[in-house]
C-alpha cells in the first residue's frame, strides 16, 4: 500500500523571469529580451501529485454521492484535509497553515477541482475569501484569535455580500449594523452563500449608513455561534451540489467592535480586494473542471470506436480536443499571471478579472464539447461528464458575473488609452 500524501509543502514560488538582458541589434538599435521560464519548481510539482493523489484514492469516491444526495463532506475527510493544510494553504506556518505562494495555491485548486468542484469550491472560498482577508486586513489580535481555527480547518469560513436585492450592484445592500454601545447589531439577509450550510465564521458586508452608499459599508467578523445567526434554506441547485448553500439571516446578532474587519469606512474596498483574490481561485476551479471533462473525452474518443476506427481519429473530434487542450492551457497561463503578480505585491485586479472570465468561458466550451463527443452517454447520470457540464455553470456567475468582469477589464482599457 502507498503511503498516504504528505501534507502541502510550504514556502514554494513561482519567480520572476529568470533573465532579462539588453541586447544590442545589427544597426544599433537596442531592445529587451525578456526570457520566462513556464516551469514549475519541484516543490510546485510535489504539491500537485500530493493533491493529485489525495483526490483520486479519497475524494473520487465521494464525488458523485455529494452531487446526487447534495450532502457536505464527511467530517473524517474535512480532519484529513486539514492534515494536509488545505484549509489553510496560504496561512503562515506559526499559525498551521502551509504558506504556499499563489500559484501553488492555484494547483492546489484545480487539482480538487478535477475530482470534485464542489470541494475546490469550498476550499478556495474558506481560504481566499474568508482566511486570506483575516490574514490581510485583520488586527494582529483577530488574526492571533481566528487563523490556527481556520487554517486547521476545526472552523469553515465564508464570505457574504450577496443579498436577494443586491448581486452584481454591491452598493446597494440592506443588511444593516448599528453601533450599540461597545459593539454593533446585525440585522438583515444575505443570499448563495458558499459554505453557508457547514461554515462557522463569515466576513458579512453591511452597512452602516445607506447615505453614503459604498463609504458606508463595513466588514464584520460573524459567528455562527453568536444569538441571532441563523442559516435559512440550503438551496437545490443545478451543480455545486456537495457545497451547502444556503441564506442567511441576521436577526439582532450583537457582534464587538473588535471583530470589524479593517476600518469601518473601508469595508468596500476590503470586499472588492478580497474579491479579486477570490477570482483567482475560481478561475482554477473552472480550469480543473475543463480538464476533468477533456480528459473523459480524450479517453473516450481513444477508446470508442465507429466505422471500424477509434472515434478520436476522425478530424470532427480531434479538431475539439486540440481546441479543448489549447484554451485549457491558455487559461492556466492567465491564472498563473495573475497569482504571481499577486505575490510579487503588483497590481492584478484587472489579471485576475481577465483569467476568471477566460477559464469560466473555457470551462463551459471545453464540457459542451466533451459532452458532444460522448453523445447520448454524456447526457446520463452514469458518467460524470454531465455532472462537470452542471457545476461549469456556475463559475460564469459567482465572485462577479462575466459580464462584470468585461466592465472591470474595460474600464481600464478606456482609463489606461484616456492617459494618451
Amino acid at each position: 500500500m502507498e503511503p498516504p500524501p504528505a501534507p502541502l509543502p510550504a514556502r514554494m514560488r513561482f519567480g520572476p523571469p529568470k533573465k532579462i538582458s539588453l541586447l544590442d541589434r545589427p544597426g544599433g538599435d537596442s531592445f529587451i529580451s525578456i526570457v520566462m521560464d513556464f516551469t514549475l519548481a519541484r516543490n510546485q510539482l510535489m504539491i500537485r501529485k500530493s493533491v493529485r493523489k489525495f483526490a483520486t484514492e479519497t475524494l473520487e469516491e465521494w464525488a458523485n454521492t455529494l452531487d446526487r444526495e447534495s450532502r457536505p463532506l464527511p467530517p473524517e475527510i474535512v480532519r484529513e484535509m486539514g492534515r494536509l493544510n488545505m484549509w489553510g494553504i496560504q496561512a503562515p506556518e506559526k499559525y498551521g497553515g502551509a504558506d504556499l505562494d499563489t500559484v501553488s495555491y492555484a494547483i492546489v485548486i484545480e487539482e480538487l477541482s478535477r475530482v470534485s468542484a464542489a470541494v475546490g469550491l469550498g476550499v478556495t472560498v474558506h481560504n481566499s475569501v474568508c482566511l486570506a482577508p483575516i490574514l490581510k486586513f485583520g488586527t494582529p489580535e483577530q488574526v492571533e484569535r481566528l487563523v490556527p481555527d481556520l487554517a486547521s480547518g476545526k472552523k469553515l469560513g465564508g464570505f457574504t455580500i450577496t443579498e436577494p436585492q443586491a448581486g452584481s450592484d454591491a452598493a446597494s445592500i440592506r443588511t444593516r449594523a448599528v453601533p450599540d454601545g461597545d459593539g454593533w447589531v446585525l440585522n438583515g439577509q444575505k443570499a448563495f452563500v458558499t459554505n453557508g450550510g457547514t461554515g462557522r465564521l463569515f466576513l458579512v458586508g453591511a452597512t452602516v449608513d445607506p447615505g453614503k452608499k459604498t463609504g458606508g459599508i463595513a466588514v464584520f467578523i460573524v459567528e455562527k455561534s453568536m444569538p441571532g445567526f441563523e442559516v435559512g434554506k440550503i438551496e437545490d441547485m443545478m451543480g455545486m451540489r456537495g457545497n451547502m448553500v444556503s441564506e442567511l439571516f441576521f436577526n439582532n446578532v450583537r457582534v464587538p467592535k473588535e471583530n470589524v474587519l479593517g476600518r469601518v469606512e473601508d469595508g468596500f474596498r476590503i470586499s472588492m480586494q478580497t474579491l479579486d483574490m477570490g477570482r483567482i481561485g475560481i478561475a482554477a476551479q473552472a480550469l480543473g473542471i475543463g480538464m476533468a471533462a477533456y480528459e473523459a473525452a480524450a479517453t473516450y474518443a481513444a477508446e470508442r470506436t465507429q466505422f471500424g476506427k477509434p472515434i478520436g481519429s476522425f478530424q470532427g473530434v480531434s479538431f475539439k480536443l486540440a481546441q479543448m487542450r489549447t484554451e485549457l492551457d491558455a487559461a492556466r497561463l492567465l491564472i498563473y499571471r495573475a497569482a504571481s503578480l499577486k505575490d510579487q505585491g503588483l497590481p492584478y485586479s484587472v489579471e485576475s478579472a481577465m483569467c476568471k472570465l477566460y477559464a469560466s468561458g473555457v470551462a463551459m466550451r471545453v464540457c459542451t464539447e466533451a459532452l458532444q463527443v460522448f453523445g447520448g452517454y454524456g447526457y446520463v447520470k452514469d458518467l460524470p461528464v454531465e455532472r462537470f457540464f452542471r457545476d461549469a455553470k456556475i463559475t460564469q456567475i459567482y465572485e462577479g458575473t462575466s459580464e462584470v468582469m468585461k466592465i472591470i477589464i474595460g474600464n481600464a482599457i478606456v482609463k489606461e488609452f484616456s492617459k494618451l
